[in-house]
């Protein structure tokens, strides 16, 4: 029992960890996608250093926070709904232990225990701890480590802040002349990394994702390219 414990916690983490890396390879990537585009579109319409990094750093500015603040209300949402959940699982256990435990019994069983063993583990499982070994088995939740809205918030914040920064300096800091080729061949290869990432970290051929993904931002810096392009001729 000590060993299936220890690899359903193991794994458990391991998962969490890989989970919160996912979600920052695709905030940085949202952010790449974002700003680049947005600086872009500006480029088509003006060459203007201080107007470039005005544009870039509201974008920055604007989408960090964005994903911030969506980011700690849905973790809050889940955060709130974990713990109704444990609320009424405590609720249960005060109110009608045996029916528990026979409950306990059954999901033990449905994870290949024999109904001897699995009696038996669960016994000790709620001696130990009731609440934690129906979190756990019945709810997944670890009632010691629940999600944290702030956390998210500021893992989404710096993901998309660190994507972000990358199309706005290769925007900004070149020579007017190669700041164009400079962002986009920066971006492209920015893409090509997360989208390999994502690929890897979700156990998928990386080929596909990497195309997927160069190919969405070349997209979007093509078509605001040439909306800015537009808008300063019909300005001009």
């Amino acid at each position: 029992m000590t060993e299936t414990t220890h690899d359903e916690t193991h794994g458990g983490s391991l998962g969490e960890r890989l989970n919160w890396l996912r979600a920052a390879v695709l905030g940085a990537n949202d952010g790449i996608v974002s700003t680049a585009g947005l600086v872009v579109g500006v480029a088509g319409a003006t060459d203007d250093r201080s107007a470039l990094l005005t544009a870039g750093l509201a974008g920055l500015l604007a989408g960090s926070m964005s994903m911030a603040a969506g980011e700690y209300v849905s973790v809050s949402t889940q955060r709130d709904s974990e713990k109704a959940a444990l609320a009424q699982e405590r609720r249960e256990l005060r109110e009608r232990p045996e029916a528990e435990l026979v409950e306990l019994t059954g999901l033990l069983e449905r994870r290949g225990l024999s109904k001897d063993v699995a009696r038996e583990a669960a016994v000790q499982l709620t001696e130990r701890d009731a609440l934690k070994a129906h979190a756990r088995v019945e709810l997944g939740i670890d009632p010691d480590d629940l999600t944290n809205p702030w956390h998210a918030a500021w893992a989404s914040f710096l993901a998309f802040t660190a994507g972000a920064l990358l199309p706005l300096l290769a925007m900004v800091l070149p020579p007017a002349d190669w700041r164009l080729t400079v962002t986009v061949l920066s971006v492209l290869t920015a893409l090509a990394l997360t989208g390999w990432s994502s690929a890897r970290l979700g156990a998928a051929a990386p080929t596909r994702a990497v195309l997927r993904n160069t190919a969405g931002g070349a997209l979007a810096m093509g078509v605001t390219y040439a909306a800015g392009t537009l808008l300063e001729v019909a300005g001009a």
